[in-house]
C-alpha cells in the first residue's frame, strides 16, 4: 500500500464535528483570555481540539482524560523545575517519568501521552512558578468543558439511523437466506449451488457483527446526550431483534451447510423434504415481515417515543411435521432440520426452549 494513502481515512469527518471543533477553540481560546492575563492559552486550544468527539459521551472521557493527564504532567515539570530548574536534561528527565508513571498507573493512551507532552511544555515555555502552573491546568480545564458544552448544545450526534438501516437489512438478507434453503430443496440443487448458498449464508455473521458495531455506537451516540431520551425506544427495539437474528443466522448457516454437505440427487423425492421447503419458505416470510416492520418505524424525533411498539404478527409455521417412515438414506439430515425448524420457530415466538 502507497504510505501517502494512509494518511487518509476512508471516510469524511461529518462537516459539523468540524464546525463545532473550531467553535470550540475560538471560545475556549476567548474565555481564557478573559479569566486568565497570560500569554496565549495553549494548553485550552488543544483541549478543546482534543475533546470534540463524534459523541458527547466520548467527549467527555476524553475531557476527564486531557485534564487528568495535564495536572499530572504540570504537578511533575513544576517540581522537577523547582528542585533542579530547566536543563536540558530535566526536561528529558520529566518526560521519561511521565512515561514510566503513566505505565504504572495504566493511563489510558490519552492520558499517558497529555503526562508527558505538557511536562514537556510546561517546562519550555518559560518562566514556571506555581500560579504559571496552575493556570496552564485551569486553561485545560476550561479548553475540555467548552468543547463539552459546544458539542452537547450544537446538533449533538444521534447515530441511530446506520444502526437502524443495519438491523432491517440483516433480517431483510436473513429471510432471503432461508427462502433459498426453502427453493434449493424444492429444485434439488446440486452440491455447488449449496455451496454457494452457504457462502452467503455465513457472510451473514460478518454482517451481523457490523450491525451490533453500529447499535454499539448508536448507544454510545445517546449516552449523555440531551436528545438521547426520545430515540432510546428505538433502539431497545433493535437490539432485542438483533439479538433474535444472531439466533435465526446460526441457524440458516447450520441448515445449509448441513444440506451442503449431504445432498445427493433423491433427496427431493422424501415427501418429508417437501413439507420442510414450505416451512422453511414460511420462516423466511416471517422474517421479511419483522424486516418490513423495522424499517417501517419511523425515526422523526418528535415521535420517536410517542409511536406504539409495533405488533409481532403470528408466525405462519403450521404444526410440527410427521414423519411416518424415517428416510433409511437421509434419516439424519431430515431430523437435524426438523430440530432447526422448531428452534427457528421458539425464537420466532419468543417462547424459551
Amino acid at each position: 500500500m502507497n504510505p501517502v494513502a494512509r494518511l487518509r481515512s476512508s471516510s469524511r469527518t461529518p462537516f459539523l464535528q468540524v464546525v463545532k471543533t473550531a467553535v470550540a477553540v475560538v471560545a475556549a481560546v476567548l474565555l481564557c483570555r478573559i479569566v486568565i492575563d497570560g500569554p496565549f492559552p495553549t494548553f485550552a486550544a488543544i483541549a478543546a481540539l482534543l475533546v470534540v468527539q463524534p459523541s458527547i459521551n466520548q467527549s467527555f472521557v476524553k475531557g476527564l482524560e486531557r485534564s487528568a493527564g495535564v495536572v499530572l504532567g504540570v504537578v511533575l515539570a513544576t517540581g522537577f523545575h523547582l528542585l533542579f530548574g530547566d536543563a536540558v536534561w530535566v526536561v528529558l528527565l520529566v518526560i521519561v517519568l511521565a512515561i514510566l508513571i503513566a505505565w504504572a498507573l495504566r493511563l489510558t493512551p490519552t492520558s499517558a501521552t497529555q503526562v508527558g507532552i505538557s511536562g514537556m511544555l510546561v517546562l519550555t515555555a518559560g518562566v514556571v512558578t506555581p500560579n504559571y502552573s496552575a493556570d496552564r491546568i485551569l486553561e485545560t480545564v476550561i479548553g475540555a468543558v467548552v468543547a463539552l458544552v459546544v458539542n452537547a448544545l450544537i446538533v449533538p450526534p444521534v447515530l441511530l439511523e446506520p444502526a437502524h438501516l443495519a438491523v432491517a437489512r440483516l433480517a431483510r438478507d436473513t429471510a432471503a437466506a432461508f427462502e433459498r434453503v426453502a427453493i434449493g430443496l424444492t429444485e434439488g440443487w446440486d452440491h455447488d449451488r449449496w455451496h454457494e448458498a452457504l457462502v452467503r449464508a455465513r457472510a451473514l455473521r460478518q454482517q451481523h457483527a457490523k450491525a451490533e458495531a453500529s447499535l454499539n455506537a448508536a448507544r454510545e451516540s445517546l449516552t449523555m446526550n440531551p436528545r438521547g431520551g426520545r430515540h432510546r425506544t428505538i433502539l431497545d427495539r433493535d437490539v432485542v431483534i438483533a439479538e433474535h437474528l444472531r439466533v435465526l443466522v446460526t441457524r440458516v448457516t447450520g441448515m445449509t451447510r448441513a444440506i451442503r454437505d449431504t445432498t445427493a440427487p433423491d433427496l427431493r423425492a422424501d415427501p418429508v423434504v417437501g413439507g420442510i421447503a414450505t416451512e422453511v419458505a414460511r420462516i423466511g416470510a416471517d422474517v421479511r415481515a419483522l424486516s418490513a416492520r423495522v424499517e417501517s418505524t419511523r425515526l422523526d424525533p418528535s415521535t420517536a417515543a410517542t409511536d406504539p411498539v409495533p405488533e409481532a404478527v403470528e408466525p405462519a409455521l403450521t404444526a410440527p411435521l410427521e414423519v411416518v417412515r424415517p428416510n433409511s438414506r437421509h434419516w439424519v439430515l431430515i431430523g437435524a432440520l426438523l430440530e432447526d425448524i422448531r428452534r427457528v420457530r421458539e425464537e420466532l415466538l419468543g417462547e424459551d426452549d
